[in-house]
């Protein structure tokens, strides 16, 4: 009986049974889908729509920017059509326990890198990263959670773009209560300009290659 159950259990793991799935992430795919008609079943995100590929960020930071669009840090008035959309999907999420679930299956989420659209001089953008962005994001583009710093390696190239220049127009980062977002500011300002940010954005893609 023992060698039965053995070669059962065996069976099974060549199989490749399907891990169990967690009520947290069963609850956290629930609250997904209404995400997926723009950001994709991967959250690998797509261009056509505005929605940038999330599946490489932390729950931490996806947390954080949730937060943030339904506090209204994000998506206020003033902001980008597509933020304030995004504003008002946020707000779909009852609690912070919907905000954590929904963070945590994003996460877990898993696509290729994008493709390259924005022509810029990677060698010249290493060395703006280096003096400007690396202390707080990480010599590999890698975030830095202790200092509330996300992941860039693995973002959509045009996202990283059109962020940058949200920055520096104070589009974002302009709420008084976005302490972060006001440091993001300053700092894409130091860009001298639009030539800079795709240097910045094509190093940073490459090192997702």
């Amino acid at each position: 009986m023992r060698s039965m159950t053995a070669l059962l259990l065996v069976a099974s793991s060549l199989l490749g049974a399907a891990p169990a799935i967690s009520q947290a992430q069963e609850e956290g795919g629930r609250f997904y889908a209404v995400c997926a008609s723009c950001h994709g079943n991967a959250a690998q995100g797509a261009a056509q729509r505005g929605a940038p590929r999330l599946n490489h960020l932390s729950p931490v930071y996806i947390s954080a920017q949730l937060d943030k669009f339904r506090s209204g840090q994000r998506g206020g008035e003033g902001d980008t059509p597509l933020a304030i959309g995004m504003a008002g999907m946020a707000q779909t999420l009852p609690d912070e326990a919907a905000v954590a679930a929904v963070a945590d299956y994003i996460a877990s989420l898993e696509s290729p890198a994008s493709a390259l659209t924005v022509e810029g001089d990677p060698i010249r953008g290493e060395d703006y990263y280096k003096q400007l962005c690396g202390a707080c994001h990480g010599a590999q583009a890698q975030g830095n959670r202790a200092l509330h710093s996300p992941r860039l390696a693995g973002s959509d190239d045009w996202y990283l773009v059109t962020q940058l220049k949200a920055f520096r127009e104070g589009v974002r980062g302009s709420h008084p209560e976005d302490r972060n977002g006001r440091q993001m500011r300053a700092m894409a300002a130091t860009l001298p300009d639009e030539q800079a940010i795709r240097d910045v954005v094509s190093y940073l893609h490459s090192l997702d290659q």
